[in-house]
């Protein structure tokens, strides 16, 4: 139920145009690292000063404009030039829909080739982020074109999904971040028992810190990272050949722990306005992470809009199951 309250919350658009017009009010500063790039590349330099390396996402959501999409690329062509001119530790994560995979494949691709491109001549990698079942494929099928000309490409294995076996074992020789997978998807697709998808989960990472070129440990259970951490003991797995990830403003203390420790880490770093469905998405993926940022993130007035929004969201379905009977 809480997981269901959450993807809606994520996907209604007049909450997020409200989430972006007051987020700052709402404490927004501690879910994602600036709302500009000067603001987010200080955020960076902060992280990097721990050992700590970075991947940005710049937000976006729901575009459909051409012109949305081409000033989404603009924003990022300019992240990948103040990593490259501030010298910090950091790459690219994206997703094609901010892109313009709705609007039209070849658009969207034209867009990320030339994303790809500017990274490539500073040596940046890029992470093509995974979405829903609907995009999965055409996202894939964009890392196939794009792999033809460049090797500063990889993606997300998302663990849900029956077929991120067979996935994993095709792009083994990529990097890639591993994941539960943070969408309400159909039991057509994906597991639906936490249970199941935590064992493909350790299955996955596995089998990828065996057989694959480096494995992203994207996860803020600590259960996973110690078995992580006994198996690639067990298996003389050398710590360069992968790293742990966890989003900005969660669990810092173990972020800065295992970076201690001498693991590789890498913190997800979302920065711009448009934070509100990202942030819901993660409580829908793993409602446990509220408890985690409650007291370092909200303050009262967030506290209040996330409960009448929920509130609205669980009425507006108890409005339609009467109206349906």
């Amino acid at each position: 139920m809480l997981k269901d309250i959450f993807m809606g919350l994520s996907q209604n658009q007049f909450l997020n145009n409200a989430a972006k017009k007051y987020g700052l009010k709402l404490g927004a500063q501690n879910v994602v690292a600036g709302t500009n790039i000067e603001e987010t590349i200080q955020s960076i330099k902060e992280l990097n000063a721990h050992g700590i390396s970075c991947t940005v996402d710049n937000l976006g959501e729901f575009v459909y404009k051409k012109e949305e999409a081409i000033e989404a690329k603009e924003q990022i062509l300019k992240v990948i030039e103040a990593i490259h001119d501030n010298n910090v530790d950091a790459h690219i994560s994206l997703k094609p829909t901010q892109l313009g995979l709705d609007i039209d494949y070849e658009f969207c691709l034209n867009n990320l080739e030339e994303i790809v491109a500017k990274a490539a001549t500073y040596d940046i990698f890029v992470n093509i982020d995974m979405e829903d079942h609907s995009h999965l494929q055409p996202s894939f099928d964009i890392l196939d074109s794009l792999s033809e000309t460049y090797d500063n490409v990889g993606t997300v294995i998302q663990a849900y999904f029956y077929r991120a076996q067979d996935d994993i074992k095709k792009y083994k020789n990529y990097r890639l971040r591993i994941v539960k997978g943070a969408y309400k998807e159909p039991e057509e697709y994906a597991y639906q028992d936490k249970k199941d998808i935590d064992t493909n989960f350790i299955k996955l990472i596995e089998y990828h810190l065996l057989n694959g070129k480096f494995t992203s440990i994207a996860t803020h259970d600590h259960r996973i990272i110690n078995h992580v951490k006994k198996f690639v003991k067990k298996n003389n797995i050398p710590n360069d050949k992968f790293e742990f990830q966890m989003l900005y403003g969660f669990r810092k203390d173990m972020q800065l722990e295992l970076a201690k420790e001498g693991y590789n880490f890498c913190t997800y770093v979302p920065f711009g306005k448009d934070w509100y469905g990202y942030f819901m998405r993660r409580l829908a993926e793993r409602p446990q992470n509220l408890n985690l940022v409650v007291k370092q993130v909200f303050n009262k007035k967030t506290n209040t809009m996330i409960g009448l929004a929920a509130g609205a969201f669980v009425l507006g379905r108890l409005s339609k199951k009467k109206k349906r009977k």
